[in-house]
């Protein structure tokens, strides 16, 4: 079965760390671009990050830039979020999504063709 598994979300406190990681079983994951989105309550789903099949090109939103960082172990089959510097307004679920349009640079608009279940993350002192 394909799927994509997000886990690594849960309590950080402001300032602080969480690294996020998303793990493909059933496909390869090194034949599509990743991208990672969160949905906080109330508000619409953004995307956070993006990263293309090989790596080479990576891109984020202003609310993340320089504060996160999104890798890939291809060898891994899966695709991380480092998220530092954490603040309040970090608080969603974050999800990972697959796209076999593999443009350069990434983008974070779709079509995403496997979605992940979604990961807590909560920004809390």
């Amino acid at each position: 079965q394909e799927q994509l598994v997000e886990s690594g979300g849960g309590l950080g406190q402001p300032g602080g760390s969480l690294r996020l990681s998303c793990a493909a079983s059933g496909f390869r994951l090194d034949y599509y671009n990743i991208g990672w989105f969160r949905q906080a309550p109330g508000k619409e789903r953004e995307g956070v990050s993006c990263i293309s099949s090989t790596g080479g090109s990576t891109n984020y939103a202003d609310s993340v830039k320089g504060r996160f960082t999104i890798s890939r172990d291809n060898a891994k089959n899966t695709v991380y979020l480092q998220m530092n510097s954490l603040k309040f307004e970090d608080t969603a679920v974050y999800y990972c999504a697959a796209t076999a349009i593999r443009r350069m640079p990434c983008v974070m608009t779709g079509p995403f063709h496997y979605w992940g279940q979604g990961t807590q993350v909560t920004v809390s002192s």
